[in-house]
């Protein structure tokens, strides 16, 4: 990993990824780079990365692209087919809102379906339905997503799953949802620097187009991050805290209201005080 493995870090002084850096860094490793992996949402600090400029400089130098989508998905609009990258992973237990153990999701790229170069298990599941119950030891590719099945997944895993984005799409989908997020995202800001100001810095962007709905809070002036953590906890404040001195809070709009941001930063302001 010393040699083969490849970071890209804040600039000092600063906590988010700067966008010229990780183009330079693609860029500057030219042919040697096999492999982009990055996230599309920085799980520390909130930062959006810029998904689709990764994935064009990744496939400029001839690498494949891959995006850990943990963090976005449910949470921001992506296009992921328009952008190009090779794959993608995310789980659904964050915004999607389906649990511990729910049914985790990878995408890939159609224009890998009938790719020979591309070793890929395939199976029963995976063959073509109109030929499946032949049973002649002879793999049909139905050229779709399927090809890549090796079993059913597990349906008690897959329920909550289905009934999340049963809700995403009664309320619209994620352009609604997200126009949402921006406007609770501005009220946040406003309150924060209402009732706290400088005592609390926000690490996240300030930019909509850098943010989703997680915002970090980092305490100033030796506060004690972690007593503030545990005090908005006990008052019911669904938060959590990342070593070494961060807040995270995510107001959401699926379900999350004004009143509530109007109540964390209140309570906010009075555990400081």
């Amino acid at each position: 990993p010393g040699k083969a493995l490849i970071t890209v870090a804040p600039r000092p002084g600063t906590d988010n990824l700067d966008r010229e850096d990780i183009l330079e860094t693609i860029a500057a490793r030219g042919e040697r780079l096999a492999l982009v992996l990055l996230p599309g949402i920085q799980y520390y600090t909130g930062q959006v990365l810029p998904m689709a400029e990764i994935v064009a400089a990744g496939h400029r130098v001839g690498a494949n692209v891959g995006l850990d989508l943990a963090h976005a998905a449910g949470n921001i609009e992506m296009s992921l087919h328009d952008w190009g990258p090779d794959f993608a992973a995310w789980c659904t237990y964050k915004y999607l809102n389906s649990g511990p153990g729910s049914t985790a999701i990878a995408y890939v790229h159609e224009r890998h379906l009938s790719n020979p170069d591309i070793p890929r298990l395939e199976g029963w599941w995976g063959h073509d339905k109109a030929s499946r119950f032949d049973m002649d030891n002879r793999f049909v590719d139905p050229n779709t997503a399927e090809a890549w099945q090796m079993s059913n997944s597990a349906i008690l895993s897959t329920a909550p799953v289905i009934a999340s984005l049963g809700e995403f799409e009664r309320a619209g989908g994620m352009g609604p949802l997200r126009a949402k997020a921006e406007r609770i995202g501005t009220y946040l800001d406003s309150m924060l620097d209402e009732l706290v100001g400088d005592r609390v810095e926000r690490i996240t962007p300030g930019s909509p187009a850098e943010r989703g709905s997680q915002v970090s809070l980092r305490m100033r002036g030796g506060i004690d991050g972690q007593s503030v953590f545990d005090q908005l906890l006990a008052a019911d404040i669904q938060c959590d805290w990342r070593f070494p001195d961060v807040i995270r809070v995510a107001p959401t709009s699926l379900y999350n209201t004004f009143s509530d941001v109007h109540r964390f930063t209140t309570l906010l302001s009075s555990i400081l005080s």
